[in-house]
Parts: C-alpha cells; sequence; structure tokens
C-alpha cells in the first residue's frame, strides 16, 4: 500500500469516529459544519472527467481563512476529490485573519482571505506568502425580511454602523431600536465592507452582536425583526430568510458589480507559502481557476474576474 493511500485509509477511518474532518474522493455525498464554524467536505459521488493527460493528484490539503469564500472552496474540494481519489481536503472557515496567519504558520496549505495578506499580516509575513485572485466577492447588507427597508443611503449605513442612528425610524423604518451585527476585526468581510460600504469609519462595538461566521450571522438577522448585518452575495443565493439592501439606490448583484455601479466587492485570494511543498494545493487553485470548474462561480453568487469592466476596477481603486 503507497503512503499516500495509507493517509486516505486513516483519515476515513477518524472520519467515521469523530463524524468530522477530511476524507477521500468516493465517499458519500454531503459536508458537516461543527459548531466552530468549520466545514468538512467530502466527496461526491459524481465523478467528472478529466483531459486525459492529467496527472491525478494525490495527499493531503489543508485550507482555512474566509468564510465568504467557504462554500466556493467546499463545493471545489467535493469536484476535484471526485476526480483524485487519493486526495484528501479539509476545509476550515474562521475569517481571514485567521487563514492567513495560519498560512504563514505553516499551519495550513491554503490561506483564504477576502483582503489581501498585506491588510492583516506585517509586511514581512506577507511577502513570504504567493497570492492567487481566484474570483470577485460582492458584500450586501442584510435586514429582516419583515422590516420593511430595502434601501439605505452611503450616510445612513455609516451613522447605523458606527452607532449614531439606533433606531429604524430615522431611516424610514419602523419605531424599533436597530439591532446591530458585526463581524470580527479579524474579518475579511468586516474589512470590505468598511472600506468600500462604510467609507472607513470603524464600526461601533458596544452596543452590537459579533460572530467570525457568515452563515450564523445571517441567521441571527433572518431571527431578529431588527437586526441588520453584511453577508457574502454568495449567502444570498437562493435563499429569502433575510432582505438585501440596495445602497443608493443601487442593488447588490453581480450584473451591478461588474458594471461598476455597486462598489462593495472584492478579489478573493487563495494564499500558498513561498518555498513550501505547494504541488497538491496548486494544484487544486488552478483547478478552481480552471475553465471547467470557473463555470459554477456565479451560480455560486461569485463573480469571475475577467468580467469586470475597466468601470468597475477604475473606481475600486484606492
Amino acid at each position: 500500500m503507497t503512503r499516500e493511500k495509507v493517509l486516505r485509509a486513516a483519515a476515513l477511518v477518524i472520519t467515521g469516529i469523530m463524524a468530522a474532518g477530511a476524507v477521500g474522493c468516493g465517499s458519500s455525498a454531503g459536508s458537516t459544519t461543527t459548531a466552530a464554524g468549520s466545514t468538512t467536505t467530502k466527496a461526491a459521488g459524481s465523478t467528472t472527467t478529466k483531459a486525459a493527460s492529467a496527472a491525478k493528484v494525490s495527499g493531503q490539503i489543508t485550507a482555512a481563512g474566509s468564510s465568504a469564500l467557504l462554500p466556493l472552496v467546499q463545493d471545489a474540494a467535493d469536484a476535484f476529490m471526485a476526480e483524485n481519489p487519493d486526495c484528501v481536503i479539509s476545509v476550515n472557515g474562521g475569517g481571514s485573519g485567521q487563514g492567513l496567519k495560519q498560512v504563514s504558520d505553516g499551519a495550513v496549505n491554503i490561506g483564504n482571505s477576502d483582503v489581501f495578506a498585506e491588510d492583516k499580516l506585517d509586511a514581512d509575513a506577507a511577502a513570504q506568502l504567493e497570492d492567487h485572485e481566484v474570483c470577485t466577492v460582492t458584500m450586501a447588507p442584510i435586514v429582516n425580511k419583515d422590516l420593511g427597508v430595502t434601501n439605505l443611503s452611503t450616510d445612513d449605513l455609516v451613522k447605523i454602523f458606527t452607532g449614531e442612528i439606533t433606531n429604524w425610524s430615522a431611516v424610514g423604518g419602523p419605531d424599533e431600536n436597530i439591532m446591530l451585527i458585526t463581524r470580527p476585526s479579524s474579518s475579511g468581510t468586516r474589512t470590505l465592507f468598511k472600506e468600500w460600504a462604510l467609507n472607513g469609519a470603524e464600526e461601533s462595538s458596544s452596543s452590537a452582536l459579533e460572530t467570525d461566521d457568515s452563515g450564523t450571522l445571517l441567521q441571527n438577522v433572518a431571527d431578529n425583526k431588527n437586526a441588520i448585518g453584511y453577508v457574502a452575495l454568495s449567502y444570498l443565493v437562493s435563499n429569502s430568510s433575510v432582505q438585501a439592501v440596495s445602497i443608493d439606490g443601487v442593488a447588490p448583484t453581480l450584473e451591478n458589480t461588474y458594471n461598476g455601479s455597486y462598489k462593495v466587492w472584492g478579489y478573493e485570494h487563495m494564499y500558498t507559502k513561498k518555498g513550501a511543498d505547494n504541488t497538491a494545493a496548486e494544484a487544486f487553485i488552478n483547478y478552481m481557476m480552471g475553465d471547467a470548474y470557473s463555470s459554477k462561480l456565479e451560480g455560486m453568487g461569485y463573480g469571475v474576474s475577467s468580467k469586470m469592466t475597466q468601470n468597475a476596477i477604475d473606481a475600486h481603486k484606492k
């Protein structure tokens, strides 16, 4: 038995015992999310044909970080393992800052991030990482669907998230106190939203609930009539439990992101560490960025980088 097959067998045993953790290809379809917010991918039963000349990838790949990118990486891992039965991929969330720290420390092979490494790491640590921009992500303010608020001005958003406005009646809503749900400072989603939706203003911390998981934030907004938060557009695909809010009359859609009218977006990054053995990890990243898989990006709410118009790119420069 090869070393890779031994590793795969061991992973399967651990999965059976703990009901979590990475599994190899050929397992039953599905995924498991732990209380800590991590997600372990299982290979789907279906198979996809790759070019005959493509070599199979074996070994283990670990990735962690951005919860905004998590659904895409999880789906891609399922598909990749289905094509590479001797490869095991384990994907976790935890936020962009955590993912960047872990890949910098050598704890994982891939650090997923909504922002550039320089935004979360010191210059020396960031210089040791290789950036792979896999797609774009659009961030949207969300409120409870029963609130009745569908549009906010940039000024409204800034005042709400900084705690200056505390009652919905000030922005055309009911006479109810605003329930603010935000992300921790390590979150790349928070960094993007702060820069492009709040004009760099710092969010209030004393009056806000905070969660490091996008799925948890979305559920909290769905469960509380007076809540407001923000998530990646990927969490709103086929989800009617919350109301996405337009900013200055512009809806948070891929079309509006592409044409430059909606400005709350950023590139999604998958970082590897320079000098490390990243053969399997980079094969996985290349698979995600390839033509065959990229057709799934938009259906999951992510943007194709090549579709960004020059107007959108110019409007997004710092």
